[in-house]
């Protein structure tokens, strides 16, 4: 997409010019970079005073250095994340919300169990959706080094769903900057977020069946580990436990028992 590449021509420029930092003594004066960077690249005015006005999230550092669930293994996961609940609350879904799962598979061919996997497992079915200020969390993350070429292109995609009014200064979300009821980061809200509400339920499962199928799933393939559609969840989340404990879930959810998630 144009959006995608100008994205990352704005990343490779900024990441080489905004001054990262590692503590947040240098978050304000990397503000005032980054801010001057932005406006050249036709950042709204409006947008750059909210841009201003972000902190640094101490929060989301010490949540982005200690993601240690994911160095678990994937019975200590499933137990840790609920696993059982989410099956059980999963196919009771599948059920009251049939047509709405019936519909997003006949238009993008994912079945119901990743996507509720994925639903439950990220906000426990909309009831944990975070309360951190959005635009603060991704502004923190791109001045921090350790990942902030990623999160370069985050932030810009955040203040262009601001200046579009899809998002504002006071959105909130979890720590790492993720939105709604499947916790979608800023771009992919731009590349994949049909224009929905993503705080519905309905808008969200769309939004995230749409991510699946343009990250290469086939309608009737498989999707546990080692079957084409694997793919498709390792492209939503990089850790190994959580896409083995997705494609395990969705399976039990869509009737299956998921062994091969295990192996």
């Amino acid at each position: 997409m144009v959006i995608t590449s100008l994205l990352h021509a704005a990343t490779v420029s900024t990441a080489s010019a905004a001054q990262c930092g590692t503590t947040a003594a240098g978050f304000e004066a990397w503000k005032q970079q980054f801010a001057s960077e932005a406006r050249a690249r036709g950042v709204s005015a409006p947008t750059i005073t909210a841009l201003m006005g972000t902190t640094y999230a101490t929060a989301t550092i010490a949540a982005d250095r200690g993601q240690k669930s994911f160095r678990l293994s994937l019975d200590q996961f499933l137990a840790k994340r609920g696993g059982s609940v989410i099956i059980a609350r999963g196919r009771a879904l599948k059920q009251s919300h049939a047509g709405l799962f019936t519909s997003i598979e006949q238009r993008f061919g994912i079945p119901p169990g990743p996507l509720l996997a994925i639903w439950g497992m990220e906000t426990a079915f909309g009831r944990q959706r975070g309360n951190q200020n959005t635009l603060s969390a991704v502004a923190t993350l791109a001045y921090d080094c350790r990942r902030s070429a990623y999160f370069t292109e985050q932030l810009y995609a955040a203040l262009t769903l601001i200046d579009r009014g899809i998002l504002s200064a006071d959105t909130r979300g979890s720590m790492h900057g993720e939105i709604g009821q499947t916790q979608f980061l800023p771009k992919s809200i731009l590349n994949y977020g049909n224009g929905g509400d993503l705080d519905n339920a309905a808008d969200a499962l769309t939004s995230t069946a749409n991510f699946l199928r343009a990250h290469g799933w086939r309608a009737g393939e498989g999707y546990q580990p080692g079957e084409a559609n694997f793919r498709a969840i390792q492209a939503w989340n990089a850790a190994s436990v959580y896409q083995r404990a997705i494609a395990l879930i969705g399976q039990q959810i869509d009737g299956g028992d998921g062994t091969s998630a295990r192996r």
